[in-house]
């Protein structure tokens, strides 16, 4: 590979890095081809992009992204796969569901999900449960109309008398 070529992988990696929040880096070594190509089908399932890269174009493409990559730096070692996603908790979900095929690998070395670092394999679990964007909005805007639901159901299930008295109850707080 060229200066040249080395370059442009660069290039495109940092382009790929910046606009992503949900980087994962893992150690695929040692799947065979089949394993491989569960692992790719897996990936493209869920919005996944696997893709395979060396450690130094990689470092260097961090440093040029103009995010905080720093603390994945150490990770950098051995074979290394970039899992690019939209959703903070997608890779993991399919590396766990890869091993409840009684698969050892992929392996997380490192991931970077909204700014925060996580270094390790044993973080696998914090980061499947993660919650998304979407899936946070939701439940705030659960917990808001809780309230609202909870005095609308109660005046219209209790009827007028009830209604009376709780005008009542409310006036005797206010004096």
């Amino acid at each position: 590979m060229t200066r040249e070529e080395k370059n442009q992988q660069i290039d495109e990696l940092a382009e790929r890095l910046k606009e992503s929040d949900v980087v994962y880096l893992a150690d695929i070594a040692g799947l065979d081809a089949a394993q491989t190509g569960m692992l790719r089908a897996q990936c493209f399932k869920n919005g996944i992009r696997l893709q395979v890269v060396k450690n130094t174009l990689l470092k260097k493409a961090m440093e040029q992204s103009g995010k905080e990559y720093s603390g994945l730096y150490d990770t950098l070692s051995g074979n290394t796969s970039l899992m690019i996603a939209e959703k903070g908790n997608a890779p993991a979900k399919v590396i766990k569901e890869l091993r409840k095929k009684k698969l050892e690998k992929p392996l997380v070395k490192g991931a970077y999900v909204e700014e925060a670092i996580y270094l390790g394999d044993d973080q696998l679990e914090n980061l499947a449960s993660l919650k998304s964007k979407e899936e946070l909005i939701a439940d705030v805007i659960a917990l808001l109309q809780s309230p609202a639901k909870n005095v609308i159901s109660g005046l219209q299930g209790s009827g007028k008398d009830k209604i009376g008295g709780l005008i009542k109850a409310l006036e005797e707080r206010a004096a």
